[in-house]
């Protein structure tokens, strides 16, 4: 089974008040993550400051020893709000997720200005742990339960 990757800060930052006006004020920002079988899934705010824009998500399962970077892409159905942008994105994370912390930061580049959201400097981490399968009871007799009628 793919490892369990529990987020160590709120997985719906999107979803907290004044969310849009963070946006504006540091001009990229983490909206959402969800765990899924085949890495971390996400989306990511941008206010939009020009046409050309690229956004990309940077991260580490070793305590920045080594990194790995994959580009987010434009959402075309995004907000409505005419100001800000959607990027989605995916990490592909293997079974060595199970056994670390992942770390990660988001990058925006756009008209020669580079943006980072890291969390406020903590990076956002989650925790891996090995999903345990369920515990398999003892072998039950299939007549055990049966009722035992005599005329």
């Amino acid at each position: 089974p793919p490892p369990l990757l529990e987020p160590l800060f709120p997985p719906q930052p999107g979803a907290s008040p004044g969310f849009a006006e963070r946006v504006r004020q540091h001009k990229v920002r983490l909206e959402w993550v969800r765990a899924e079988p085949a890495g971390l899934r996400g989306a990511v705010r941008v206010l939009n400051l020009a046409y050309e824009k690229a956004v990309s998500v940077r991260y580490t399962l070793n305590r920045w020893a080594s990194c790995a970077e994959v580009p987010a892409a434009y959402q075309p159905a995004g907000p409505a709000d005419g100001l800000t942008d959607r990027f989605a994105f995916l990490l592909p994370l293997g079974a060595a997720a199970a056994e670390a912390t992942l770390e990660f930061a988001v990058r925006y580049r756009v008209a020669g200005a580079e943006y980072w959201d890291n969390n406020e400097g903590a990076n956002y981490r989650l925790r891996g742990r090995q999903r345990v399968p369920p515990a398999a009871g003892p072998p039950q007799d299939p007549d055990s339960t049966a009722w035992i009628h005599f005329i």
